[in-house]
This record gives structure tokens, C-alpha cells and sequence, in this order.
């Protein structure tokens, strides 16, 4: 291991840990969100209740991939980094608090620290990519495309673990006990990142101003405005409105819900990692309307087997399966395009904005699966879905072949 580490430049080294940091940091996310998802369900919370706590999560995402960007390229990668990971220890304390303490605008405050924590620690990771592939190598969009969809998929498959994590770590030691575990091995990863990240990554030659944080690429933007729309369209039925429906519909417990879900995400990653073998090893970026309108059609046929009772729990399952495959691509597909996309000068603030959007449409959904679920059920929340995913794809197919950064 140490042998092979040496031959490795100290900018590839830099990322590798940078990259560890991400996963570690991937574990505790996954695992919060099913354990505040489980925990408030089992206290009474309204679906829409449990949607309220993520809200402030996903606005700061987006505040922070905006701002995100601008200090990555201000300070460097593995700054935004450290300070990512020590929120995301704060976040977790906060949470440690006696029951009574845990009021929906409490949880809603952390919940807005994790969601800086988070999006900083992506940010950076994803933005590391586009400065370690050099641009005149052989193939090298190819191997962009590969390192990305590896990323994103081994992040993905890590995230479904959490999501398995959290429901065990909710059955065996409670909420209270469960947070504090993971508050502890995120303190050691931190204060491992602290002396290993040295190689200040992503820092711009010249530091650009606050007002330079708007992408002003069209095709940056439209990639944008579509990424909106195809997370909005996951989360809309994805966030609360599944969990809570198969905890009150099928009876499942916190074992069974924790892990479907991480299973599902786990699947997600992996074909998320092997995208390049559908889409071909380097996409047009109009494939991205084609593996959308793919995508739409499963949400709708969902729709129409919970509207005529048709095998609901065969239909969801399967349905889940499916979207989860097409979606996985979907997301590599967009994942690398915007990386491709981006500018090596401003890379950190081409991605930011990019994943401002992405927080955007998580926020959207996040807020419409508890609110349409509570009100119209599931049914409803997937006809939203299947049109967000058409409104990405009439948005991918305006697209312009010839933009790379």
C-alpha cells in the first residue's frame, strides 16, 4: 500500500484524501436523514413536519454551493473541506439534546449547519476532479467521464449504506446513542483531514470577486435549470413521501424501511459508477433529453398501477428499481457534463453554482413530497415527478454539442 502510494503525485494523494473525506462524511449524511425521517415519524410528526426539518437543510445547500464555489477558488478545496466536516460534527451534537429540546425549528437549525457541512465537502470533491485530468492527454474526456461516474457512484453507494446505518443504529441505540457514535468517528476523520490535507487544491491564481459567482456560460445554465428539475423530480416522492408510505402502507418497521432504501441507493451508486457502458464513453450532451425522457415514463406507469391497485407493492418496488437504474445514469450523465462544462479557471465556482441548482430542486421536492403526499398521497407526488423529468429533458435538448470549459 505504502509502496504504491509513493509512485502517486502529492496533488493525486491530496484528492484520494479529500476523497475518503467525502465518504466518511457520506456515511453520517445518509444515516441522519433515515434517523430524523424515522425518529419524528415514530413521534407523531406529520409527513409535512418532517419535510419542515429538511427545509433549511436544502436552502443553505443552496446558499452554500453558491458561496461554496467562491471560497473554494478564494482559499482552497481542502479549506472548505476541514470547515465542512467540523460543521457536520457541530450538527450532530446539536442533536444530542434531551427529546423535549427537539423542536421542529431546533432540528430545522441543525439541519441547516449539515446541509452547509455537506455541500462543502461536495463542492470540493467534485471540483477536484477537473484539475487532475490533464486536458491534452489521450482520452482524456474519456477518463474525466470514468472518474466522475466513479465518484458519484461509490458516494451514492456509501449514502445507501447510511441509510441502513441509520435505521440499525435507531433500533439498536436509540437517536440519542446514534448521533453521538457518529459524532465521534467524524471527529477522528476531521482531525485526520486537519494534518493530512496540505496542497491547497482548486486556489485561483487571481481571487476572484463575490460578484464573478454567476455562471454567465449558457450551457452551464441550462445544464443547471435542468438539474434542477430531475432532483426535484427524485426528491418529490423520494424524501419523505416513500419512507413514510412504506412504514404506514406495508407496515414495514425501521429495519425494512432502512434497508430498502439503502439498498436502493446502494444499487443507485453502482450504476451510477458504470454509466460510461449505456451512454457511451463520451455522451453528446443532448443524450441527457434522451435519458430523460426514458426516465419520465416510470413515474407514470407507477402512477397508474397505484391508480388501479395494480400489484402496489410489486409495482413500487419494481418501479423503484427501474427509476433508480435510469436515474443513476441520469445523474452520472449530468455529473460529468457540468465538470466538463466548467472552466479549469473558475472550476469551483462552475460547479458551486451547478450544485446551487442541484440544492435548489431538492429543496422543491424535499418540500412538495411532504405537502403533496400529506394531501393529494403518493399517486399525486409522481405525477409530479414524471413532469419535472420531461421539463429536464425539453431543457437538456437545448444543449450546445461544441461547450467545454
Amino acid at each position: 500500500m505504502i509502496k504504491a502510494l509513493a509512485g502517486i503525485s502529492p496533488q493525486i494523494k491530496q484528492y484520494l484524501i479529500i476523497t475518503g473525506n467525502y465518504w466518511a462524511f457520506t456515511l453520517t449524511d445518509g444515516a441522519l436523514r433515515m434517523l430524523v425521517v424515522l425518529y419524528f415519524h415514530q413521534l407523531g410528526y406529520s409527513p409535512i413536519n418532517i419535510a419542515m426539518l429538511f427545509v433549511f437543510y436544502e436552502v443553505f445547500g443552496v446558499i452554500t454551493n453558491l458561496i461554496g464555489g467562491w471560497l473554494g477558488a478564494r482559499w482552497g478545496l481542502n479549506k472548505t473541506m476541514n470547515i465542512g466536516l467540523g460543521m457536520q460534527i457541530v450538527a450532530l451534537m446539536m442533536l444530542t439534546v434531551p427529546a423535549d429540546m427537539l423542536t421542529v425549528v431546533y432540528v430545522m437549525i441543525a439541519q441547516a449547519l449539515s446541509g452547509i457541512a455537506k455541500d462543502l465537502n461536495k463542492m470540493s470533491a467534485k471540483s477536484a476532479i477537473k484539475l487532475l485530468v490533464p486536458k491534452d492527454s489521450a482520452g482524456s474526456n474519456n477518463k474525466l467521464y470514468q472518474w466522475v461516474a466513479v465518484l458519484t457512484g461509490s458516494k451514492n453507494a456509501l449514502k445507501g449504506v447510511g441509510f441502513f446505518l441509520g435505521g440499525v443504529l435507531l433500533t439498536t441505540f436509540g437517536f440519542k446513542g446514534a448521533i453521538q457514535l457518529m459524532a465521534v468517528m467524524l471527529l477522528f476523520v476531521w482531525i485526520w483531514s486537519l494534518f493530512s490535507l496540505k496542497a491547497e487544491l482548486g486556489k485561483a491564481k487571481h481571487k476572484p470577486k463575490f460578484t464573478e459567482i454567476f455562471s454567465k456560460s449558457s450551457s452551464i445554465n441550462l445544464l443547471s435549470a435542468a438539474r434542477l428539475f430531475l432532483f426535484g423530480a427524485r426528491d418529490v416522492w423520494f424524501v419523505v413521501a416513500l419512507p413514510v408510505f412504506l412504514a404506514t402502507t406495508f407496515n414495514w418497521d425501521h429495519w425494512w424501511v432502512g434497508g430498502f432504501m439503502a439498498s436502493w441507493v446502494i444499487g443507485y451508486g453502482m450504476v451510477q459508477s458504470i454509466a460510461p457502458r449505456f451512454t457511451g464513453q463520451i455522451p453528446s450532451p443532448r443524450s441527457a433529453a434522451i435519458w430523460a425522457g426514458y426516465l419520465a415514463v416510470i413515474p407514470v406507469l407507477i402512477a397508474i398501477a397505484l391508480h388501479y391497485q395494480f400489484y402496489v407493492q410489486f409495482s413500487i418496488i419494481v418501479g423503484l428499481l427501474i427509476f433508480g437504474g435510469l436515474f443513476a445514469i441520469n445523474s452520472s450523465l449530468h455529473s460529468y457534463l457540468i465538470v466538463s462544462f466548467a472552466s479549469s479557471e473558475r472550476v469551483s465556482m462552475d460547479v458551486g453554482f451547478y450544485y446551487m441548482a442541484n440544492a435548489m430542486g431538492r429543496l422543491i421536492g424535499t418540500v412538495l413530497s411532504g405537502w403533496i403526499f400529506q394531501v393529494y398521497g403518493l399517486e399525486m407526488c409522481l405525477w409530479i415527478s414524471a413532469l419535472f423529468i420531461a421539463t429536464a429533458a425539453v431543457i437538456s435538448s437545448q444543449l450546445d454539442h461544441r461547450a467545454t470549459g
